[in-house]
């Protein structure tokens, strides 16, 4: 049986996958790992997050992970850093409207590769 790995089509996210295991398994965190396990599923079974949800549960300053879509549904108050495998275009202009900063999750795990202090959201 092949690996979802080898079946992906999509080549920036089989690398994206690659590279959460390494980090996962170089800096001993075990967040990559998870997030890899995530995004080795189905892409039915992605996440999609509606701003009002991240506004919800987020902190201020708060760096929020999306292992899938965010989406441009409610408001957003709180300045977050948030990182996702895909952003709608509507999702991108209120958070920079919030003071907020829209972030691959490549960008993530090279700013911070133990994956401290990060909430996903699902």
């Amino acid at each position: 049986m092949k690996k979802t790995t080898e079946t992906k089509s999509n080549p920036r996210l089989t690398a994206l996958i690659v590279t959460l295991k390494d980090a996962s398994r170089v800096h001993e965190a075990n967040i990559w790992r998870e997030i890899a396990k995530r995004l080795d599923a189905p892409r039915k079974n992605y996440a999609e997050v509606n701003l009002s949800k991240i506004d919800r549960y987020a902190n201020e300053g708060e760096t929020i992970l999306v292992p899938g879509k965010v989406l441009g549904s409610g408001a957003l108050s709180l300045p977050v850093t948030i990182a996702a495998l895909d952003f709608s275009e509507a999702a991108v202009s209120k958070i920079n409207g919030a003071n907020g900063t829209c972030m691959t999750i490549e960008d993530l795990v090279r700013d911070n590769p133990k994956g401290s202090r990060v909430r996903i959201l699902r």
